[in-house]
């Protein structure tokens, strides 16, 4: 076999963790991160880009399935039909460039939605209702919207931020 990228699942919240014993370890290894701007100055300044993994470049022939599974953090190598998932080498380029852009300037890809914008609700309890666009929540992925109901007076509902659809999309 030669080189090739896979993907390594994680433990909760043990990415950073998983990426420096694999450092260690001298395994190439690529884990995206997006520079944020917590509201709490002592909270984490990045975010993983996929929360729970991470990709390494091993020889399957040299570094065995196992010894990947038992980093410390590891949980275990994404596979289908019990074959480890080869992630091309395009991909991994072209996540590295997105990651690189959006890390150059986060503001310019931050959601379109302002105050006032008609939204749908996809998913949980008011799926399919229409409602207005009020803020993001500012330390997390939440957004608040105004719904109306009986006798059309509006109450306020907080859902996660990609549950709210712009009405025109």
């Amino acid at each position: 076999m030669s080189l090739s990228w896979y993907v390594l699942h994680s433990k909760p919240n043990r990415e950073s963790f998983l990426f420096s014993q694999l450092k260690h370890r001298d395994i190439e290894t690529f884990y995206p991160r997006l520079r944020v701007e917590p509201v709490n100055p002592r909270s984490r300044k990045v975010r993983s880009f996929f929360p729970g993994y991470l990709f390494v470049r091993v020889d399957l022939d040299e570094v065995s399935l196992s010894s990947l599974t038992y980093v410390p953090g590891a949980q275990n190598v994404v596979s289908f039909d019990y074959e480890p998932a080869i992630v091309p080498d395009e991909v991994i380029s072209t996540i590295k460039e997105n990651v690189a852009q959006i890390n150059q300037d986060p503001k310019k890809y931050q959601k379109a939605l302002k105050h006032g914008d008609p939204v749908i609700i996809k998913g949980g309890p008011f799926e399919g209702h229409q409602a207005i666009f009020d803020t993001a929540l500012k330390g997390s992925d939440r957004v608040r919207l105004l719904i109306k109901l009986l006798h059309g007076q509006q109450i306020r509902v907080q859902v996660p931020e990609d549950m709210a659809q712009a009405k025109n999309q």
